[in-house]
């Protein structure tokens, strides 16, 4: 049963009130508390119906939500707890939500690169050890891809914090292509990610166009005076990267309509899992499938395309069929024509 904000508001309202042994408390005064706690919390000003608290109460007493809150009416008209010790926050966890709980603890632990979740690593291991007193099994269902060893996690945090508050940044990086770091301005606009690795976009101080700086490339990261910001205006980035696969993209860059041959034992996994959000299924029989993505023609879809092997032909646009076939011949040098087997 999912319990929402303001349920929850008229629960603890309620419980507040039982808890107070020194006021008498009939329904009315109930719904008069729980009304001004939505008000104050909420600003809700239409108050709660009798019906309302009435099904609350009768909720707080079953064990739908693991409550059983021993609620009592004395003389026919006042609420109370019959034990006094009694409240919402100290009743035991179920089972389920101890399950729920021990995988969002699972998940958590997996979650790397912000310090939102590192600062919260003491709380999430003695929340994890509670856990573990009342755990069946230990192990965890669920499971993220990522690198441990990725170099410039560090940097995600100051970088996100920058961009929240448009603050300038002057960046120390180096390029795999540059034989020493050189430093630069940056305005900081988008943090992204692909495949396990984090990418800054950003617009440098000396230019007119995006740039996109990987975080393992930078060297060191300074923030500057925020007066000195220059605000995005280009296009959202939701639609700026609508057409892209990866993060390679200019201004200029258009999509463009790439047709794909799949052999027919790999279509499955293409129609199932697209390439793109555009894709689109052209035909399909026993030869195989012929399907149509509109994106950038940027190394990164080159890389997806080389990644199915000879399970896959790019049948146009002609430009993107040479590269491939260009690069499948540069690997072909790459190995004698007889191996020893």
């Amino acid at each position: 049963m999912a319990t929402n904000k303001l349920a929850l508001i008229r629960y603890k309202t309620i419980d507040n009130c039982l808890r107070n042994r020194y006021r008498k408390w009939t329904l009315e005064s109930l719904i008069e508390k729980v009304s001004e706690a939505l008000y104050e919390y909420e600003g809700i000003k239409d108050g709660v119906s009798k019906r309302t608290i009435q099904a609350d109460i009768q909720l707080m007493r079953s064990d739908k939500l693991g409550y059983n809150a021993p609620i009592v009416v004395n003389n026919r008209k006042y609420y109370t707890y019959a034990d006094p010790t009694y409240s919402i926050s100290n009743s035991p966890i179920s089972d389920a939500d101890m399950e729920k709980m021990r995988e969002a603890v699972s998940v958590l632990r997996q979650l790397n690169g912000f310090q939102y979740f590192e600062d919260m690593s003491d709380m999430v291991a003695r929340l994890e050890n509670t856990l573990q007193q009342h755990a069946k099994g230990g192990h965890s269902h669920v499971q993220f891809e990522g690198n441990g060893q990725l170099k410039g996690l560090h940097f995600i945090t100051p970088l996100h914090q920058a961009i929240l508050r448009k603050v300038p940044l002057l960046i120390e990086y180096q390029s795999f292509k540059a034989a020493a770091p050189t430093q630069g301005v940056y305005y900081p606009y988008l943090l992204k990610e692909y495949r396990n690795r984090w990418f800054l976009i950003a617009k440098p101080k000396k230019g007119k166009t995006l740039a996109t700086l990987a975080l393992d490339r930078m060297v060191e990261v300074q923030e500057m005076a925020a007066n000195g910001f220059v605000e995005y205006d280009g296009v959202d980035f939701d639609r700026y990267y609508a057409d892209t696969i990866g993060v390679t993209k200019s201004a200029r860059d258009r999509g463009r309509k790439v047709v794909l041959w799949i052999h027919p034992r790999h279509a499955p996994y293409v129609l199932t899992k697209p390439l793109h959000t555009s894709q689109e299924l052209l035909k399909q029989d026993e030869t195989g499938a012929i399907i149509c993505i509109c994106v950038v023609l940027n190394f990164e879809l080159e890389r997806e395309l080389l990644g199915f092997g000879e399970a896959l032909k790019v049948l146009s646009p002609r430009d993107l069929q040479r590269r491939i076939a260009r690069r499948i011949a540069r690997m072909q040098e790459l190995y004698p024509e007889e191996l020893p087997r």
